[in-house]
């Protein structure tokens, strides 16, 4: 299934509606994190239940992709890195406090 969306607001609403109902995908390499990260998929799916997006890889070399921070029902932040073409999950992670300022902005590498 291919998602093409005109606006931002637009695009989160079906990112919702695909992780609700089971309608995504997830790379290869995003279950290897998975696993290596102890992050369950029903995690995912509640985080992306109320996702935002924080920045956006239109040039990156798979295809454009987003990057979303959501939350656990427990409060954890989960990023995950969705191909803007299709519900596939690239890459999902919890993101490090040092390296993200409120998990939403990267923080300088200058100190």
């Amino acid at each position: 299934m291919i998602w093409f969306v005109a606006d931002d607001r637009e695009y989160l609403e079906k990112v919702r509606i695909a992780f609700r109902t089971a309608h995504y995908e997830i790379s290869r390499h995003a279950t290897a994190r998975m696993l290596r990260r102890d992050i369950r998929t029903d995690e995912i799916e509640d985080a992306m239940g109320r996702a935002e997006i924080i920045e956006d890889y239109p040039d990156d070399k798979y295809g454009p992709s987003l990057l979303l921070l959501g939350f656990t029902r427990d409060g954890r932040p989960l990023h995950v890195q969705l191909a803007r073409s299709r519900m596939r999950i690239v890459t999902v992670y919890e993101p490090d406090p040092t390296e993200w300022l409120n998990w939403r902005i990267r923080r300088s590498s200058h100190g």
